[in-house]
C-alpha cells in the first residue's frame, strides 16, 4: 500500500499517472470485496471520504463523487478553508476548484456573511458561529481533468464543484499546518450547532467502490491487470 511520501514522491517526479490509477483501483478493490475495512464517510461538501493514511500530521483520502451515494445535507456554504496543505490527483472526471475573495470586515454594500470555525472529533463536526463577519464574492476559477495533479495552500477560501458528470475522483493529499484552522462561510443567523459526520453502510460502499473502480479503468485504458494486482514473486 502506498503511503503519503509515496505518492508526493511520484507526483514530485512526475510519474504519478503511471502508478496512481492502478493503486487506486487496488483499494477500491479491496474495499468493494470487503477485504480492506476503511470506514467510509459521506461528506458534508459533497463527496464520499474513504481515510486511506492517517499518521500524524499526514493525510492520504480517495474522493468519490458518485451518484451511488447521496450528499450529506450542509449546514453553512460550499465556501471553506482547510487547516492543511492540499495536493489532490484527479483519477477521472472534471473538478472545478473556484477560489474565493473574502473581505473582512464585509465590503460597504456587500452581503454580509459569518464565518464558522471547525472542530472535528471523531464523527462529530462543531460548528462555532464565531464573531467575525465578512463579505464573500467569486475569485479565480480553475478546472482540472483526468490525469491533473492541483495544489491549494491551508487557509485559501475556495469551493469545489464536479462538471461533465455526476461521477469524478480525486488522491488527496493533506499535510495539517500549525495555527491554521477549518472554517467555513455560511449565513449570519445560523448559530452554532453539531453535525455527525454519517458512514455509509458498508453495501452503499462497495456499490460506490466498484463504479469508481470501473470508471477509473474506462478513464485509464491502458492500465493492465497486472498493474492493478501484479503477479507475487515467488
Amino acid at each position: 500500500m502506498m503511503r503519503y511520501d509515496d505518492i508526493q514522491r511520484a507526483l514530485a517526479a512526475g510519474t504519478a499517472a503511471g502508478v496512481l490509477p492502478a493503486w487506486a483501483r487496488r483499494v477500491l478493490d479491496d474495499v468493494a470485496a470487503g477485504r480492506l475495512a476503511i470506514a467510509a464517510v459521506r461528506h458534508p461538501l459533497g463527496f464520499l471520504c474513504l481515510p486511506v493514511e492517517r499518521s500524524g500530521d499526514l493525510g492520504v483520502c480517495l474522493h468519490l463523487w458518485s451518484p451511488e451515494v447521496p450528499a450529506a445535507p450542509a449546514t453553512t456554504s460550499p465556501v471553506h478553508c482547510h487547516s492543511w496543505d492540499l495536493i489532490s490527483f484527479v483519477l477521472y472526471g472534471t473538478v472545478r476548484n473556484a477560489r474565493a475573495d473574502v473581505t473582512e470586515p464585509p465590503a460597504p454594500g456587500a452581503p454580509e456573511q459569518r464565518i464558522f470555525q471547525v472542530v472535528s472529533r471523531g464523527g462529530i463536526d462543531e460548528l462555532h458561529a464565531t464573531s467575525r463577519t465578512v463579505s464573500c464574492a467569486p475569485g479565480d476559477s480553475s478546472v482540472h481533468r483526468t490525469g491533473d495533479t492541483y495544489t491549494l495552500p491551508a487557509g485559501v477560501f475556495h469551493s469545489t464543484f464536479i462538471e461533465d458528470g455526476p461521477d469524478a475522483a480525486t488522491v488527496a493529499l493533506g499535510r495539517q499546518t500549525p495555527g491554521g484552522g477549518d472554517l467555513s462561510i455560511g449565513p449570519l443567523d445560523v448559530p452554532t450547532h453539531r453535525t455527525h459526520r454519517e458512514r455509509c453502510a458498508p453495501g452503499e460502499t462497495a456499490r460506490a467502490a466498484r463504479r469508481s473502480a470501473r470508471l477509473l479503468t474506462a478513464a485509464h485504458p491502458g492500465m493492465t491487470p497486472d498493474d492493478v494486482h501484479p503477479p507475487a514473486r515467488l
